[in-house]
């Protein structure tokens, strides 16, 4: 019988488990596996650095990075687009001094964020934002998506979200048409002013601009620049950094498209 091999076993059972619950702390995985927190640390470590696993620069939490081998033909958009935006928005951040969330499309219309600058010591604000969906009618993010699709696509991704919405939610979805041709001209949106999607322990509240991203000829996130409300008016930052966000969404979709031709979207 052949004898297995104990650290190949380990590796094995950490990727288990991430690809299984998605976004997973040292403590998790410690836990799930049974292993010592060092020899956790060490593996996955090791899988960061083969880009199997990639970790999260704000809380440190591992999910399946873009290297890691899988059934489908082309790389799944989320591990892309981490992969070609770190750096990007990791410059961006540093020259602003403003925190920066990367968003990437789900599907129907709604964006998930995948990875973010953000630090409570920098930038004041809640940072653990990374698998947050943020609002399609009220938040930077979601505004800019859904402007940059062509019409037919944002009528029915529209129609589809409404079906579900109530409140202050519900009230943006109506008012959304009006700040379609506002946003398509200016090629930014604002998040709506007081709007903050999730109750928080710690921070102010958070004010952002945003743009889309597009690969080629599709639209596959936006990337934003966030800060406190009470710091810096929008039309500040607006004047100061828009063409750096700009251009970072630029770069990140270049890269995108030059190392990922065949990406698999999610459908619209």
């Amino acid at each position: 019988m052949t004898k297995s091999n104990r650290s190949v076993e380990r590796s094995m059972e950490i990727l288990e488990v991430v690809s299984e619950i998605g976004v997973c702390s040292l403590a998790f995985l410690a836990a799930q596996t049974g292993l010592p927190k060092p020899t956790v640390l060490r593996i996955c470590g090791t899988l960061v650095a083969r880009r199997w696993l990639s970790q999260s620069r704000n809380d440190k939490r591992y999910r399946m990075g873009p290297r890691f081998p899988r059934m489908q033909a082309a790389p799944v958009l989320i591990d892309a687009l981490v992969e070609s935006g770190s750096s990007p928005i990791v410059e961006l951040s540093n020259t602003t001094g403003l925190g920066v969330d990367l968003a990437a499309s789900i599907g129907d219309g709604r964006l998930e964020i995948v990875d973010t600058t953000r630090q409570f010591s920098l930038h004041g604000i809640f940072p653990d934002c990374i698998g947050y969906r943020p609002s399609p009618f009220r938040s930077a993010l979601g505004c800019v998506f859904l402007a940059s699709l062509n019409e037919e696509t944002r009528n029915r991704c529209t129609t589809r979200l409404m079906a579900t919405l109530t409140g202050s939610d519900r009230t943006a979805a109506l008012e959304y048409p009006a700040k379609v041709d506002s946003i398509r001209k200016t090629g930014f949106a604002a998040r709506e002013k007081g709007y903050w999607g999730r109750a928080v322990d710690y921070g102010g509240v958070p004010t952002a601009i945003s743009v889309a991203i597009r690969s080629g000829a599709e639209t596959v996130g936006a990337v934003s620049l966030v800060w406190l409300a009470e710091q810096y008016e929008t039309d500040r930052v607006v004047a100061a950094h828009l063409d750096r966000l700009r251009s970072t969404a630029e770069i990140i979709g270049r890269q995108l498209a030059a190392e990922h031709p065949n990406l698999l979207l999610p459908s619209l």
